[in-house]
């Protein structure tokens, strides 16, 4: 089954944890949206200020230091967009309204899986517009040291194929190759954690990082073994889960990607970059509508009988 129309949740869904970086409370309510709204964050919880809203989009990206950060630091913005992006873009869910009263999103368990559960549970429906798609249509390319990152023309469909190369045995050199679609993405990418370097966590603090980080939260990396008393999820956790990032923060994109995705020791950074880098020339790319190109997310299936989504509070 193609799916061709744009897609919103069923109803709203609320979820609560810590931010991993600033350790704070937070509490996100996801609500159906209408269409072509994309994803929006509505920023509560300002002191002396209304909420506000915050566009997920490249150009709204103020930081990508450890994570990915959209809007004004000075003023109103949520840290750590990336897994929630990810499952959005994983799952196949357009349009979304994210309500946040705090400066971070919740890390939950470090992946996108509970992400991903409360969508499917929730579920999707589709909404009358057609699905449009940005479609890669000729390479484009960004270095950084050994690192880089790039974007190829395809015949169809999103695929990731993403590389690592950490100076340590317990990660070392990882690849994975991944092609989008729902079912895949929740099985072999949304429940890979995010990890760090005990060496570098009293660093990570005095820099204001790492503050919420936990075993419960992160895959926490020794000099030879990994920390964490259950293990490893996947034997190549580390770098399902640089897939997991990538997913997320070219989702900024706005549009579900029509092309190929190639990374070589990238980040936040260069995930950012390369969109930049992309839409800076309007040759590179095409928005084209409804390209029955990937599978109806399950969640869509189930709520193919739903009523029609209501719009958010706030556009």
């Amino acid at each position: 089954m193609s799916f061709d129309r744009q897609t919103t949740l069923r109803a709203p869904v609320t979820l609560t944890g810590i931010g991993v970086h600033s350790g704070a409370p937070a509490t996100i309510c996801l609500k159906p949206s209408s269409a072509n709204s994309g994803i929006v964050f509505l920023r509560q919880g300002l002191e002396n200020a209304p909420a506000q809203l915050i566009h997920a989009k490249h150009t709204k990206v103020s930081a990508t230091e450890l994570c990915t950060v959209i809007g004004d630091r000075a003023s109103a913005s949520v840290a750590t967009i990336e897994h929630l992006m990810s499952a959005c873009a994983g799952l196949g869910l357009d349009n979304v309204l994210v309500e946040i009263d705090g400066p971070e999103m919740p890390i939950m368990d470090g992946s996108a899986a509970e992400f991903v559960g409360a969508i499917e549970t929730t579920g999707l429906v589709g909404l009358a517009a057609p699905r449009r798609y940005l479609r890669i249509l000729q390479p484009v390319r960004v270095e950084h040291g050994r690192a880089f990152a790039e974007l190829l023309p395809a015949k169809s469909g999103f695929r990731l194929d993403v590389e690592i190369d950490f100076d340590t045995t317990v990660i070392g050199r990882q690849r994975k190759v991944f092609d989008l679609e729902a079912s895949a993405y929740a099985q072999e990418i949304a429940r890979a954690r995010t990890f760090g370097f005990m060496r570098d966590v009293e660093q990570l603090w005095k820099a204001g990082f790492a503050l919420g980080a936990s075993l419960d939260n992160t895959v926490a990396v020794g000099d030879d073994k990994v920390i964490n008393p259950e293990g490893l999820r996947y034997g190549d956790e580390f770098v399902r889960h640089k897939v997991l990032d990538a997913i997320g923060d070219l989702a900024l994109a706005g549009y579900p990607i029509v092309g190929e995705f190639r990374s070589y020791c990238g980040g936040h950074r260069m995930n950012v970059r390369i969109l930049e880098a992309l839409f800076a020339d309007r040759a590179n790319y095409a928005i084209v509508e409804a390209e029955p190109v990937y599978a109806a997310p399950r969640a869509v299936q189930m709520a193919a009988a739903a009523p029609a989504a209501f719009a958010p509070d706030v556009h």
